[in-house]
């Protein structure tokens, strides 16, 4: 069963692996070899277990063999790494992904951005959980996710896998996610380490299997690494998978810096690492610069790829011993030896709660960006009268594609989830929207319209634009309906036709919103899951407040990105792709150079209002006062940034950074205090003289606000 109860995320499996120590004994496939006492460390067991080894055997470790397992077929899985049944060794399963399970069918979660603009720890655990569930009700040991690559260019077409373009959302997201799998037994391999941030325009020009991101330490430090070391240092994670692109000219899966000076050495990772399917380039080099498996296909690191490179002396036994240490050592750290194998059963999925649970984190995470008093509606108000669905996204299922594309259970689509609302009483008319003009005539005359458009981000190929319509191409088994449809045409006429128009975004990432201005109402719903319907109704309507802030800046014009009119940043010149804008990604972009977004960072509406009062700073404790001066109950979300100074001109320091957040249900009166706890950390940055975490000196900058633009209070703080 997933775990739902309230606790602090530290839980007690996941302390255990952090200390080393095995989880509580169970019946097992170990047998009564000396390897087999669970009451043995698991680095002395690992070790005990190696030495019965013959090198045949320590190599057939480092290699998976399920080829077609990342088809996602029922009855395979995503790969399958070999046991050793002389020595009692089980085989390990690993299951895709990080927004639901891929082997046959399961409960299609929102799209992680979707749970980052929920901004709740508490549903990050809880999603986790439930994703790791289904994994491994699918008889899978590992599962791949999450994903904690930040959004620096949010044409990428895996933007919706993460938690957006800020670190410190997406590390505090992320831990929280790993401790609710480790709840479930299973090891968590979060991916992908590092500096992954683009598939390539048509997966040619600056494809993913070809870049080299040329990115200074501090910009590494500050912004990319800070999930995957906390997914190590906080939560224990026993399973890192590297990248596929080369991070300042050397392959992330052969990384010496990567993967053996910082994740294992510096961080202290003692679990294993994972190449990514087709990631791997070189025996040798991937052999003694840090990868410890191969999982698909085995070629780089098939035993005769492995005795050609110990022949050759470009990689030695002690390699592989260490190698195959990590993998046995985490499986005896996460309990693979001392339980029985999880069986593959469908029937023991919660498909129920699991639902449920997936239409929470869409109420969560979807974002009212305008309303000028159109919405919630009132369903009493519209009792014979008429409702003008517009879109074939109203009446499918809108998911990313790749390898987190799931084939759900079951779905409940805006347009049935609107009927199901409203009842008998109102009628829901449903219009595809293919011709601009035929929309107009269809919604003119009803009560309300609900335009839904939807774009596609998918792994393989990033966006062309920003457009909504920008990426719309067939990958089955999406449904991704009808790719020659313009609509911000759609928008714009029935937005003419008729003012009580709101439109509902289904989308990867940010996109532009040329019509913003001329709508009463507009929600960002991201990619919704499979019970879209459900929680979309239920926003609408006013059932719940509109939990969403965004997790992304969305930009008024695609000119005012980060990377726009440099070729160099993005997609690459010659295949290098240079990090040059530093620090200054996302919000902290746009904060620098003074543009004003469409939608800034941390921005979402609610149905009521919020009164901020009372900012303390004692110490590095910050806490404020937030009172829901409404007449609906409401989820407030404070934000706490920080305006660090800069030690020097030649090291500028963002304007502001997040560096806390608070997600709070208050009902009309309310009052809560919110308290932000700083760390040494929060208030450093990464000195590239002294390869250290350093504190400038000075007066840092305190302010508490519903976005990064909407600053409420403010303080000082003198470090």
């Amino acid at each position: 069963m997933v775990v739902f109860s309230r606790r602090t995320f530290l839980s007690t499996s996941a302390l255990l692996l952090a200390a080393g120590r095995p989880a509580a004994a169970a019946p097992g496939r170990c047998g009564e070899r000396p390897w087999c006492d669970p009451g043995l460390p698991p680095d002395e067991r690992a070790a005990l277990l190696l030495r019965e080894m013959t090198l045949q055997e320590k190599v057939s470790l480092l290699g998976g063999d399920e080829l077609l397992g990342a088809i996602g077929g029922p009855d395979g899985h995503t790969g399958t790494g070999h046991g050793i049944e002389r020595l009692g060794v089980p085989p390990v399963h690993y299951g895709d992904g990080p927004i639901g399970a891929r082997q046959g069918e399961g409960t299609a979660m929102p799209a992680t951005i979707a749970l980052a603009a929920g901004f709740d720890r508490e549903l990050a655990f809880r999603y986790g959980a439930a994703v790791a569930n289904e994994i491994k009700c699918k008889g899978n040991d590992v599962v791949f996710g999450p994903t904690v690559d930040i959004a620096r260019v949010p044409l990428a077409g895996r933007t919706f896998e993460g938690f957006g373009e800020d670190p410190y959302l997406t590390t505090r997201l992320s831990v929280p996610w790993i401790h609710g799998a480790h709840e479930e037994g299973l090891i968590v391999c979060v991916k992908h380490f590092a500096a992954y941030n683009q598939e390539g325009v048509l997966a040619v020009t600056g494809s993913r299997m070809t870049y080299d991101a040329v990115v200074d330490q501090r910009t590494l430090r500050e912004v990319y690494l800070p999930p995957f070391e906390a997914a190590v240092r906080e939560a224990g994670v026993g399973a890192v998978m590297g990248a596929y692109n080369k991070v300042n000219g050397q392959h992330a899966c052969e990384n010496q810096w990567l993967l053996n000076d910082v994740l294992k050495g510096e961080w202290g990772f003692r679990g294993y690492t994972i190449a990514d399917y087709g990631a791997t380039r070189r025996t040798g080099a991937s052999l003694s610069n840090g990868l410890d498996f191969e999982p698909w296909p085995a070629l780089v690191y098939s035993p005769a790829a492995i005795s050609a490179a110990l022949a050759a002396g470009s990689a030695s036994t002690a390699d592989v011993d260490d190698h195959a240490h990590r993998i046995l050592r985490t499986m005896f750290a996460h309990g693979v030896f001392d339980r029985p194998p999880f069986p593959a059963d469908d029937s023991l999925i919660d498909r129920d709660a699991h639902f449920a649970l997936a239409a929470r984190v869409a109420e969560s995470g979807t974002t009212l960006l305008v309303n000028d008093g159109l919405l919630p509606l009132d369903a009493e108000a519209l009792r014979g009268g008429r409702i003008a669905v517009v879109g074939d996204a109203a009446d499918r299922f809108v998911q990313g594609g790749g390898s987190s594309s799931v084939t759900p259970f079951e779905v409940v689509t805006p347009r049935q989830g609107i009927e199901q609302r409203v009842g008998p009483d109102v009628t829901v008319d449903h219009h595809p929207g293919g011709d601009p003009r035929a929309a107009a005539e269809f919604a003119r005359d009803a009560d309300v319209a609900i335009v839904f458009a939807a774009d596609l981000q998918s792994e393989f190929l990033d966006k062309p634009g920003l457009d909504v319509d920008a990426g719309l191409a067939s990958f089955p088994p999406l449904d991704v309906g009808n790719p020659l449809v313009d609509q911000d045409a759609v928008v714009e006429a029935v937005v003419a036709a008729n003012p009580n128009t709101v439109v509902v975004l289904e989308t990867g990432g940010p996109v532009l919103t040329p019509w913003r201005d001329r709508v009463r109402a507009l929600l960002e719903a991201w990619y919704p899951g499979a019970n879209a319907g459900t929680a979309l109704a239920r926003v609408l309507f006013g059932d719940v407040d509109p939990g969403g802030r965004l997790p992304v800046t969305f930009p008024a014009r695609e000119d005012d990105l980060p990377t726009a009119g440099d070729p160099e940043r993005y997609p690459g010149v010659a295949e290098r792709v240079h990090y040059s804008e530093g620090v200054f990604v996302g919000y902290r972009h746009y904060d620098e150079a003074g543009i004003e977004p469409a939608f800034p960072f941390g921005h979402g509406l609610s149905y009521t209002t919020f009164a901020y009062r009372d900012l303390r700073v004692h110490g590095r404790t910050v806490r404020a006062s937030i009172t829901n001066t409404g007449s609906r109950p409401g989820f407030a979300v404070p934000q706490l940034y920080l305006g660090v100074p800069s030690p020097s001109a030649q090291v500028r320091q963002p304007p502001k950074q997040l560096r806390g957040f608070r997600k709070v249900s208050l009902e009309p009166g309310e009052t809560a205090e919110v308290l932000f706890e700083l760390t040494e950390r929060d208030l450093s940055y990464w000195d590239e003289t002294t390869h250290s975490w350093r504190v400038a000196p000075g007066t840092v900058a305190v302010a508490v606000g519903e976005s990064s633009r909407d600053i409420r209070l403010t303080a000082e703080l003198q470090v």
